[in-house]
């Protein structure tokens, strides 16, 4: 595999120093859920109604909230799993066939649980993983296909509604160690990108396989007679990192990737259908330092010294536009999340704490 760097120059990197146009941030609440680690915090950015509602993950609890005024927010629910020692790494927004919210949790066990949000209650369990699950991903196109990222060396695709696993992603050309980290394409429903332990970000298609995905949308038979396919070779293998990559998204046809290298890489895989070979060719393009993220399982943007540094993508050089720090927020942050307008930042850490900033006017 080759690194080509983009454009015939080096990629550009961005200054920690003060940007052109910059963003200000206050903490405006903290909350405690407990002394374990919180490992995933998201919004639900599915359904209009419920842009201000967020779901933590941590320990065996799964707790949903509510952004209120005035820097406020409200517990509106919590799902405390029946395993004690269970750790839930992720969590992920989905919908029914009635577009009614449900919650996708999984980590150290390995089941992903799926709870309805409406009716306050687990509504089914997957089984099929070897090992611990370290991440969900919901399709934005069609929110009842979900992705999952495990221990176990595999990726699988479900269908939540119809509790099917339609497609597992390992085999000859799979990944080698741990997965750590997958997402969906924007805007091509076809393409799946997953990173992990052997170094390497790979890029999957659905293409030759949506028939099978369309069935199961109209299986009416028991879950386990669905016959579920191996998809053994990805169409795109990069080598952008010498060490874990822990987290990947995808940025329209570009791909966004870290490392523990204190770095967020931006580039684009040189696929056949753009003109490359599928070698494993890619264009780094741009890269963001994050200072001080040099231990794995911390998903984008943040470090392990409770800041987290706010970067506008859509613009080269990378301009910083915030950097967050707070003298009580010391714990390494494990995610972030973004409400939908830009206006309040929140962050999840080890310590067990969430903390909650809003944009100064």
């Amino acid at each position: 595999m080759s690194v080509r760097t983009g454009l015939g120059t080096s990629p550009v990197v961005g200054s920690l120093v003060s940007a052109k146009k910059r963003k200000e941030y206050k903490v405006s609440n903290r909350l405690q859920e407990g002394k374990r680690p919180i490992y995933a915090v998201c919004f639900n950015f599915l359904d209009s109604r419920y842009y201000n509602v967020f779901a933590t993950a941590g320990g065996n609890r799964v707790t949903v909230y509510q952004l209120l005024e005035n820097s406020g927010v409200a517990v509106l629910q919590a799902y405390v799993d029946e395993d004690k020692d269970e750790s839930f790494y992720t969590v992920s927004w989905s919908c029914d066939e009635l577009n009614s919210p449900l919650l996708i949790a999984s980590g150290s066990n390995g089941i992903i649980r799926v709870i309805d949000a409406g009716k306050e209650k687990i509504s089914k369990s997957f089984v099929g993983h070897g090992d611990s699950v370290n991440e969900l991903r919901t399709q934005a196109l069609t929110p009842c296909l979900v992705v999952s990222a495990s221990k176990d060396e595999s990726v699988r695709l479900w269908n939540v509604n119809t509790g099917i696993c339609i497609l597992i992603f390992a085999g000859a050309n799979g990944h080698r160690n741990e997965v750590l980290s997958v997402d969906f394409h924007p805007s091509n429903k076809h393409l799946i990108a997953s990173c992990g332990m052997d170094n390497t970000v790979k890029i999957w298609c659905l293409k030759e396989f949506w028939t099978h995905v369309k069935k199961s949308f109209e299986w009416k038979d028991l879950p386990s007679t669905f016959q579920t396919k191996y998809v053994q070779f990805p169409i795109f293998t990069a080598g952008v990192h010498s060490n874990y990559v822990d987290c990947t998204r995808w940025l329209g046809d570009f791909i966004l990737s870290k490392s523990v290298d204190n770095e967020i890489v931006l580039w684009e895989p040189l696929m056949k259908e753009h003109g490359g070979s599928n070698d494993g060719s890619v264009d780094l393009l741009q890269k963001y330092p994050v200072p001080d993220c040099d231990i794995w399982f911390i998903k984008f943007s943040w470090n392990r010294e409770g800041k987290v540094y706010v970067w506008e993508l859509h613009s080269s050089p990378p301009n910083l536009v915030a950097k967050l720090s707070y003298s009580q927020c010391k714990s390494p942050i494990r995610q972030t999340a973004m409400s939908y307008d830009g206006s309040a930042i929140l962050c999840c850490c080890e310590d067990g704490s969430v903390w909650r900033w809003d944009a100064m006017q």
